[in-house]
């Protein structure tokens, strides 16, 4: 993410701004942030993972979404664009500008967006009621990273490495962690 050189914004501004420009920007705290491409590996393992979804979620009344699909953790922000969201939440099924109620939330880590993935931003989308599991694939090795809420509220990591079998409960759905890395090619 690069900061835009824009002042601060109210959350309809930034809405009505977002919609003329030509590239992605999240909206935290008044300001917006440039969402910059990511690598092939990257886009590959969040492909993966949401196609998957979609097939695992077909006929019954969870979406899922990609990159483009923006994330109001509130009707006034901040505003995120996960790798992959799931949303069952019947008030999701109208949304145009963004989805507000998101069961699982998945982003893809990079070195230069890990420690804000990790931190600031699942600060954020942990204000979210009905957010269930918060995932984070790791684009440079073979981990996965699932942080589930329990029945006591606590949210618990669940760590998945190469040869496991990792199990989303937000929607129900197992399949072998190298699933997300099919077609991924690791640098040496």
């Amino acid at each position: 993410m690069v900061a835009s050189p824009r002042k601060y914004m109210t959350p309809q501004e930034y809405l009505e701004w977002e919609e003329h420009q030509d590239i992605k920007y999240e909206y935290i705290n008044g300001e917006v942030f440039a969402m910059t491409g990511g690598t092939i590996p990257h886009t590959t393992i969040a492909l993966n993972l949401a196609s998957a979804l979609k097939s695992h979620l077909r006929g019954g009344s969870c979406r899922a979404f990609m990159a483009d699909a923006k994330v109001g953790v509130s009707e006034n922000g901040p505003f995120q664009y996960p790798d992959v969201v799931v949303s069952c939440d019947e008030r999701d099924k109208q949304a145009i500008k963004f989805i507000q109620y998101p069961c699982l939330i998945v982003e893809v880590l990079s070195p230069s967006t890990e420690a804000y993935d990790r931190g600031g931003k699942f600060t954020q989308y942990r204000r979210i009621e009905t957010l269930q599991e918060y995932v984070l694939i790791d684009a440079e090795k073979i981990s996965l990273d699932c942080f589930r809420l329990n029945d006591r509220r606590i949210w618990e990591l669940h760590p998945y490495e190469e040869g496991d079998e990792v199990h989303l409960t937000s929607v129900d759905f197992h399949f072998p962690i190298s699933l997300v890395y099919e077609d991924v090619q690791f640098s040496i």
